[in-house]
């Protein structure tokens, strides 16, 4: 594994399971560039890594993250941010081939709540506060906010939080559909890494290819993801888990592996 930024802590909360926690504090986790190459970094590698299954991004308490670092922002030239290559930082975390789930306390602005709509399932906390407040120092969001929160939430709803900068509760999320779940706010990590469990205690091929098929809904015509999703359910007929799964189904009798699963894998609690 690479080496930890201090600006980025690793924890192994089990052996398939890895979380991600923000650690700028003192600007509530900001996000400067050395942290977003951390954060790159880290998920190019563990997306390569055959033993992860699921990755959980945190921050702390206060904050998820507060945005963009605004004092490499506040002299930067056009050819200075061109330079920086943050559409390839930001990459690095859309095209992480893991599941990807965001606990969100505190507040999620600007740059952070990109780094969130980049998760898969974010999960939040009573008291999280989400928004794009950048047209309120004159800029526009960088990190995908035009398309991932019009996508997530529609026009409308989109246009109004971009064009004022207004930040928006966590219940308003939810409500929206920006945020998959909310939670005491003492419970969104533990919530995070009991789902980050589930997940990783299910078919790692059928679970890749959901991702895959769910992001590229996003980008293309319906036909176009119908056809992808049919030879990606035919392709699942070739795999060994799978026959296994449906023949411990249809026996009543647990899967070989139901010793590594939580207790939400187990096969009297599947339903057809």
């Amino acid at each position: 594994m690479a080496m930890t930024s201090p600006l980025l802590l690793q924890e192994w909360p089990s052996d398939d399971v890895v979380l991600l926690r923000i650690n700028r504090p003192e600007v509530r986790n900001a996000l400067n560039l050395a942290l977003r190459r951390a954060i790159a970094a880290q998920f190019q590698e563990l997306g390569t890594l055959e033993n992860v299954r699921c990755i959980v991004l945190t921050g702390n308490e206060k904050a998820f993250c507060a945005g963009a670092d605004l004092n490499e922002y506040v002299d930067a030239t056009p050819v200075e941010i061109i330079s920086r290559n943050m559409h390839l930082l930001w990459g690095a975390i859309s095209e992480c081939p893991k599941p990807v789930i965001a606990a969100v306390n505190g507040y999620a602005l600007g740059g952070g709540c990109e780094l969130a709509m980049h998760a898969d399932i974010i999960i939040a906390g009573q008291s999280a506060v989400f928004g794009q407040p950048e047209v309120r120092v004159g800029l526009i969001p960088g990190g995908g906010a035009t398309q991932r929160l019009t996508r997530a939430i529609g026009k409308f709803a989109a246009m109004k939080l971009l064009l004022t900068g207004a930040s928006i509760s966590a219940p308003e999320a939810h409500a929206m559909g920006l945020v998959s779940s909310i939670t005491d706010d003492n419970q969104v990590l533990p919530e995070a890494l009991k789902l980050a469990s589930e997940i990783a205690g299910m078919p790692p091929l059928a679970i890749r290819q959901i991702k895959e098929l769910v992001l590229e809904s996003m980008n293309g015509a319906l036909d176009a993801g119908l056809r992808q999703e049919r030879k990606a359910f035919q392709l699942m007929f070739s795999t060994e888990e799978k026959t296994e799964r449906v023949r411990a189904f249809l026996a009543k009798r647990p899967t070989r592996d139901s010793a590594n699963q939580p207790s939400s894998n187990r096969k009297e609690d599947i339903k057809p």
